[in-house]
């Protein structure tokens, strides 16, 4: 499969792979292994102006490049911006930024799912 640069280069140096500790992270996750995508989101979320914002993100995932680089990508672009359970860009225009085959409009909906797990969970004490 080819992939687009822009795909690459979140897939091979992932800037926001990883976990956040704390007890002001929240945690969600989608997928299963079994099925061949699994992504799990950590936020972590101040408040800027009484406004509910985005201080950090990161993604754990099993899948392919596409999904990681996407997961890698909205962790990235979330920070700074509201705490809202929606992705910074809709699935499909991922999609086309992307290069992602419409075949796997699936996986990037499992990264939709577990964003929006992240941000509607609880505070929870998540630690590395």
């Amino acid at each position: 499969m080819n992939y687009s640069n822009l795909t690459w280069r979140h897939f091979e140096s992932p800037a926001c792979a990883g976990v956040l500790a704390g007890v002001d992270v929240r945690r969600g996750a989608a997928g299963s292994r079994a099925q061949g995508t699994w992504v799990q989101f950590d936020v972590r979320i101040g408040s800027r102006n009484r406004v509910s914002t985005l201080d950090a993100a990161r993604f754990l995932a099993y899948a392919c490049p596409h999904v990681i680089a996407v997961a890698d990508w909205v962790a990235q672009n979330a920070v700074g911006r509201p705490a809202e359970s929606v992705l910074p860009e809709s699935v499909h225009a991922l999609r086309e930024r992307f290069e992602v085959p419409i075949e796997k409009l699936g996986r990037l909906l499992i990264v939709e799912d577990a964003w929006i797990a992240a941000l509607s969970s609880p505070y929870t004490m998540a630690s590395a």
